[in-house]
């Protein structure tokens, strides 16, 4: 939790943390392993981020999938965090999960009073994203899919990324640099904006 609302909780299905000068949203930002989650929530922190980060090791060789990231030589094995104003009175707290498969019982706590989620996709290792997808579309989490432009990497239109990965009509997909903090602004305010519009639509079907 962070500290400025450590005695405050989210408020269930909007994100954000009530009895608050400041508005706080929380957002995940998931995706495969390797994909540039660290990078995402450090690039734009306007803190120093909080980081989890262990060395890979020889036993995790046969679980952690490094094809395409082979001078990856550290993995997330709780979360990131992180913070950014967006304007004066809204923040956004970033949380970044872990990507690898035996670190999602980690997932459904930090998705707890999350508005929404970025999910970052790398166009080599595109079915990599397909979990992440798969678990916010399940849960009726609002996502936006960002696609992490790496050097060298094929390019892809928005819209072939859309069909690549089956989104639901009207999911957004970005391209971005995860190094470049302007370009994961931008990411972030296009989720708070889809999410809002979201949220808003589900609340007018439950008093309709």
């Amino acid at each position: 939790m962070p500290p400025e609302h450590a005695d405050s909780t989210y408020e269930a299905g909007t994100g954000a943390a009530p009895q608050s000068d400041v508005m706080a949203l929380k957002i995940l930002v998931a995706g495969g392993f390797g994909v540039g989650k660290t990078t995402l929530v450090g690039a734009v922190s306007e803190i120093r981020p909080l980081r989890t980060e262990e060395l890979l090791s020889e036993a995790g060789q046969s679980v952690d999938d490094t094809d395409g990231v082979a001078r990856k030589t550290t993995t997330t094995v709780a979360m990131d965090f992180g913070r950014i104003t967006i304007r004066s009175g809204l923040s956004l707290y970033l949380f970044g999960t872990p990507g690898q498969d035996r670190f999602w019982f980690l997932w459904d706590e930090l998705s707890q009073g999350a508005l929404g989620a970025v999910v970052l996709a790398d166009t080599r290792r595109l079915e990599d994203c397909f979990p992440a997808v798969d678990y916010f579309e399940h849960r009726r989490i609002p996502f936006v899919v960002a696609v992490n432009c790496f050097t060298g990497a094929r390019s892809y239109s928005e819209q072939e990324v859309s069909r690549a990965l089956d989104l639901d009509p009207g999911t957004p997909v970005v391209l971005c640099d995860a190094r470049d903090r302007d370009s994961g602004k931008e990411v972030l305010i296009r989720m708070v904006e889809y999410a809002g519009r979201m949220h808003t639509a589900r609340l007018l079907d439950s008093v309709s």
